[in-house]
């Protein structure tokens, strides 16, 4: 990043200082600790709390008795939360990331306290696109923030980092909100989070004012890029979260009339996402279009599959649900191994090869799952598949930041990571649903009602067959999208 492009109006963004020869300079060095710490602990506390929050949440709902609402306390999050990502990348490229940052912290803990005092469902839904809403703001405005105050050389490893903060909460998360929503109550769960976020902020706002606020203009511009947030692109925030929460609805009702909802969630969707994504995504054109479809096609494929692991191993092979949960476990750890290596300056000239090595195990893994099915096949076998899955996810995620923020021009970060994100989170839902519906199609439905049954005593393997299968296709697809990451 050329130092005229980081110059500012009214604000001086401070260079990071060059590395020593000794390279002493890291994101732990005195220049960066307080910030790195700072930012990197909002991550922990979200992952810890998007880990939690599964455990507590079939207990709230039966408390408030919204069991029949149960979807909606999900999909409410996401679909505001993609509001939220347009909305931060406007913001900071207009006015510096600090603004958004902060009020999307504090919507976050206000989404939380609303959900942990909730005497009845709808509340408790509101509550979770409160969080929603705040979450978006936050993960793009710590994009950002990286693009700002990182040199291009630390980028990776703060990137890395933010993965590594996922580790213990996806081992501990579950466990320790199945305690304290045994002690002393699911509301727990919602309500101790906020408490935990004043350190952070006190750490990172000060550093985040100092190195990147305001907002950023080219050497030579006329003026800032402009006061006022663009109207369009807001317009089309709002067009894609509405659309995405009529799919949802409709996916979650699946009766004629259902079509209704679908039909005009896919209108507002559509022309939505091609204004919200870089032009050229869904053709995989080369450069930046390709980074945001890889991301996107990476998670959805990914996590699309990972979601029927746990229900296959209960239904298909008998194992509990902890065990089932326990299986993938591992996943963390290696997955921040793939985004300490990706980190490696040694590998940077080899990323773009090494996206596709994760890729192509992302497939493998993904592919191995089916076999599982048959009773001769070790359950290890999808610890094992999956760890390795994992580690591929962490060479390609981590790396997906790294090249989307070499390829945009500081005053374009808080757009570019807000399509990012979009095309994560909406890729996501996209592909769950279609692995839903094929789910369901070949009598998936009926797996749920014998999660207590023995392993022979479970039917439909074939469901899982049709979720899988397709999944590791994509995830090949993803292979190919990882060989047009940079212009020729």
């Amino acid at each position: 990043m050329a130092d005229s492009e980081a110059r500012d109006t009214g604000v001086t963004l401070t260079p990071a200082p060059p590395a020593g020869p000794d390279g002493a300079d890291s994101v732990l060095s005195r220049s960066h600790r307080g910030l790195s710490v700072g930012i990197v602990s909002v991550v922990l506390l979200i992952a810890f709390e998007a880990m939690a929050v599964g455990t507590a949440m079939p207990v709230a709902a039966r408390e408030l008795d919204g069991i029949p609402a149960y979807g909606f306390a999900f999909s409410a999050y996401f679909t505001t939360s993609l509001f939220g990502m347009v909305l931060a990348g406007q913001w900071a490229d207009h006015r510096g990331p600090l603004g958004a940052l902060t009020a999307g912290i504090g919507t976050f803990a206000a989404g939380l306290v609303l959900s942990g005092t909730a005497g009845v469902m709808w509340l408790f839904v509101l509550g979770r696109a409160v969080q929603g809403l705040g979450g978006g703001l936050v993960i793009v405005a710590l994009y950002v923030v990286v693009g700002r105050a990182y040199p291009e050389r630390l980028r990776p490893s703060i990137m890395a980092a933010f993965a590594a903060s996922w580790v213990v909460p996806s081992v501990v998360g579950p466990l320790a909100s199945g305690a304290v929503t045994e002690q002393l109550g699911w509301r727990w769960v919602f309500l101790g989070i906020p408490v935990l976020v004043v350190l952070p902020l006190g750490l990172a706002l000060p550093q985040i004012r100092r190195r990147a606020s305001g907002p950023v203009r080219r050497e030579g511009a006329a003026r800032p890029p402009g006061s006022a947030f663009g109207g369009r692109r807001i317009r089309l925030a709002l067009a894609i979260s509405l659309g995405a929460g009529l799919l949802q609805y409709a996916a979650q009702d699946l009766r004629w009339w259902s079509v209704l909802p679908a039909v005009a969630g896919a209108g507002l969707l559509v022309p939505a996402v091609l204004g919200l994504l870089p032009r050229g995504t869904y053709r995989a054109v080369r450069g930046l279009p390709s980074v945001v479809l890889l991301r996107g096609v990476a998670a959805g494929s990914f996590v699309a599959a990972e979601s029927f692991v746990p229900l296959m191993l209960v239904t298909q092979r008998g194992l509990s649900p902890t065990l089932a949960g326990f299986s993938l476990a591992a996943g963390g750890a290696t997955w921040a191994l793939g985004s300490w290596v990706q980190a490696r300056a040694r590998v940077e000239p080899y990323r773009e090869r090494l996206m596709t090595v994760g890729m192509l195990l992302v497939a493998a893994a993904i592919t191995t799952l089916p076999g599982v099915l048959a009773d001769s096949v070790p359950v290890w076998t999808v610890a094992v598949a999956w760890a390795f899955g994992c580690f591929g996810m962490g060479l390609v995620i981590s790396s997906t930041s790294v090249l989307l923020l070499q390829l945009s021009a500081p005053e374009e970060a808080g757009t570019n990571s807000a399509a990012l994100q979009i095309s994560d989170g909406l890729t996501n839902a996209l592909l769950l649903a279609a692995g839903g519906a094929a789910f369901a199609a070949l009598g998936g439905g009926a797996a749920g009602h014998t999660a207590t049954t023995t392993a022979g005593a479970a039917s439909h393997p074939a469901a899982f067959v049709a979720v899988f299968l397709p999944m590791a296709g994509v995830a090949l697809v993803g292979a190919w999208v990882t060989t047009r990451l940079r212009a020729r």
